[in-house]
């Protein structure tokens, strides 16, 4: 092809996408290309002042945010002559966006440090300061527009210090790393599982951390809570749907009316409001106002009520801690650890909650199992794995004890989450996933985050893990 002649598909992209790119007035870009231009710092960084005449330096601009509040989360920056302050960033198309959007109400963007915009309107907000964008561009909106489309990961210039050593190990050497410090995180689990043993016994720490496990990250205590007082709430309810009546009324997420469009969930909800009308007096010490629970950002499958309904199916079963127990006991391939420990947790299909996702939810067409693969990887690392291991250790049990190590090394990769995407756009380069082979490896690198990332800044200030792993030659495994 001529060097000169006209990229005919660039001509094509240019035409179809340049246009697509903005709004109607493509005098105002769109958010999103604004949040591009911000993480990309497509910026004459040198110019860059707020609105009320401070120089403005970027030390960092901070990690994109996939879970609500602020757009960026941790950059570090410099206000004139002021020391350098790390916060958030909130990226909106005006100024007046602030007060519009409930920003100056929200506690989650309570640690906003900047409010970027494409241009100031309106009265100018003094906290956090502003800094309008429109006319720091370092190249014309239409042209970003083609050049930012398709991005996606970090910018070479925005990966953590310790990049470039990693990057200069070998997959062998950074396997080893990785399971180093997924050790460390493992026996870390394994030690506040014993803990909790010691003084509640070791059925009942296994509750709680299966409890826990269901919680997720935002109803983790309400969870722990639940499973803190099973001894008050279990007795006397035998059947699924009564332990599943107590549980949701002890939990407080048993709607005080009916839906009035989902027959379905109506009469569910009236049969199990006849089991907690007895009960609830009882157990008015222990149940839990609905304020402790969040749903925000929540997946439909991750609604802590149909979490609960799981739960009540494993309480019903009178086997299922010896059934976790002798699954330590037989030799199992790799390849099936995963289905041989789904098949433990896998519950029969349950006539309400196998065809809804909530009392508020419709019903399903097809129904939907009460737990996955995903979970259960989840289960298997953070749970019954650290739960046996422990329970090896302190009895001597040495055949067990590397039995379930062998099992937690070989275990396969959990699902992808935002936090695994940083770690490895920030300290591996990449935002594919494949890099990482093994669950182990997973949570080696978000225990290296927790060692040292969480410990640091988003420039690395002070942070020791780059020279530590220039100095460090792990033996080469064959």
């Amino acid at each position: 092809m001529d060097a000169r002649a006209e990229n005919f598909y660039a001509v094509w992209r240019t035409r179809c996408r340049a246009v697509n790119a903005l709004h109607d007035d493509d005098s105002v870009p769109p958010e999103k290309l604004l949040q591009a231009v911000w993480q990309h710092q497509r910026l004459r960084r040198d110019a860059l002042k707020t609105s009320d005449g401070k120089t403005l330096r970027v030390l960092h601009p901070g990690f994109a945010s996939a879970e609500g509040g602020p757009d960026f989360r941790g950059a570090v920056l410099q206000l004139g002559d002021e020391k350098p302050v790390a916060g958030d960033v909130e990226i909106d198309l005006q100024s007046a966006g602030w007060r519009a959007h409930g920003h100056d109400k929200n506690q989650s963007f309570k640690n906003v440090i900047l409010h970027v915009v494409w241009e100031a309107s309106g009265k100018i907000e003094t906290v956090p300061s502003v800094l309008p964008l429109k006319n720091f561009l370092d190249a014309p909106v239409a042209e970003l527009a083609l050049a930012l489309e398709n991005e996606s990961g970090l910018p070479a210039a925005l990966r953590g210090k310790c990049s470039a050593p990693l990057s200069e190990l070998n997959s062998s050497q950074l396997a080893e790393l990785l399971n180093a410090a997924a050790k460390v995180r493992f026996e870390n689990k394994a030690n506040a599982i014993l803990a909790r043993a010691k003084n509640s016994g070791w059925e009942q720490a296994l509750w709680e951390n299966l409890f826990k496990a269901l919680g997720y990250k935002n109803n983790v205590w309400p969870m722990v809570n639940l499973a803190e007082t099973k001894s008050r709430w279990r007795g006397g309810a035998d059947s699924v749907f009564e332990i599943q009546a107590r549980l949701l009324g002890v939990s407080g997420l048993l709607p005080d009316e009916l839906t009035r469009s989902q027959k379905s969930s109506d009469t569910f909800l009236r049969r199990a409001w006849d089991v907690w009308w007895r009960d609830r007096d009882e157990f008015a010490d222990c149940t839990l106002p609905r304020a402790v629970w969040k749903f925000h950002g929540l997946r439909p499958a991750n609604h802590p009520q149909r979490r609960l309904a799981l739960a009540s199916h494993w309480l019903a079963r009178k086997n299922l801690v010896s059934k976790i127990e002798n699954w330590c006991a037989p030799e199992i391939p790799d390849k099936k650890l995963l289905d041989s420990l789904h098949e433990i947790f896998q519950v029969e299909r349950d006539d309400f909650w196998s065809w809804h996702w909530t009392f508020k939810s419709a019903s399903m067409i097809k129904p939907q199992p009460l737990l996955g693969e995903a979970r259960v990887t989840d289960l298997a690392v953070n749970v019954v794995l650290p739960w046996l291991w422990v329970r090896a250790k302190e009895g001597g049990n040495e055949k067990i004890l590397r039995a379930v190590e062998r099992r937690f090394f070989a275990w396969p990769a959990a699902e992808d989450n935002s936090v695994l995407k940083l770690a490895r756009q920030r300290l591996l380069g990449t935002s594919s996933a494949r890099v990482l082979k093994s669950a182990a490896q997973q949570q080696g690198l978000m225990q290296i985050v927790r060692d040292f990332c969480e410990h640091s800044n988003a420039i690395c200030a002070d942070c020791r893990f780059p020279d530590l792993v220039r100095s460090w030659q792990a033996p080469t495994t064959i």
